[in-house]
């Protein structure tokens, strides 16, 4: 079985050490480091296989959003924020800043192994064809082999979770795909009564792929149900 190495980000010993102790009993391998330079630092080194990056970083000149965005600059290991509030704004950004989940403080030990295999799950699914199959819907474009995304001619990056929001969607094209199904299939069981979740995640969705995100062409809401992308008339 493999053994994932999880890098921890947190300026509060405290944190490191029971986050540490969690993990340890799971089964991981856990590298920590205290300050944002250093997480950079250490991803590129020893590219673990999910950080757990704290929000509010004191040491160093970099806070958790802005860590995030670095390492997006090179890398596209799973990050799972550690946030002492959760309101949707925070969680906006820190997807904007290519997060894959959020964990609110105080957390539990259940919540925290939950999330974090969640995450770890939904970045090994491999793509699910072979060769050059294609979803086209209007401007966007999803390369099934490469897992690649674009709208017209420009690229655009998806986090791990949010590719498997997009996929899930893409792959039912003029189907209305309920809000527990979407949370069950993309996130777990466990996150099947998170609708705020999967608003947060839908709003955020429709900014790096629509035209216009307050008037959505693509991602379309059915109120009370669920969500569906509309192929273009």
């Amino acid at each position: 079985m493999q053994k994932y190495r999880i890098l921890v980000v947190d300026d509060e010993p405290k944190m490191v050490r029971l986050v540490r102790e969690i993990l340890t009993a799971a089964g991981f391998e856990v590298l920590a480091a205290c300050s944002g330079e250093q997480a950079i630092e250490l991803v590129a080194q020893e590219q673990p296989d999910l950080v757990l990056l704290d929000i509010l970083l004191s040491y160093g000149s970099l806070d958790g959003y802005q860590t995030a965005r670095r390492l997006r600059e090179f890398s596209d290991v799973p990050v799972i924020m550690l946030t002492a509030r959760a309101r949707e704004s925070d969680l906006l950004e820190g997807f904007e800043a290519g997060a894959d989940d959020y964990i609110t403080k105080p957390f539990s030990a259940k919540e925290l192994l939950a999330r974090l295999q969640a995450v770890l799950r939904r970045a090994r699914v491999a793509a699910p064809l072979a060769g050059e199959a294609l979803i086209e819907c209007g401007d966007l474009h999803i390369n099934l082999a490469s897992r690649r995304v674009r709208v017209g001619e420009q690229e655009i990056h998806l986090t791990a979770t949010e590719y498997s929001l997009l996929h899930e969607l893409a792959t039912h094209v003029d189907q209305v795909l309920l809000h527990e199904q979407l949370l069950t299939t993309v996130w777990g069981q466990e996150y099947r009564d998170d609708l705020d979740y999967l608003r947060s995640y839908i709003r955020y969705l429709r900014h790096k792929i629509e035209a216009n995100p307050a008037e959505p062409k693509l991602i379309l809401t059915v109120p009370g149900i669920g969500y569906m992308i509309a192929r273009p008339d």
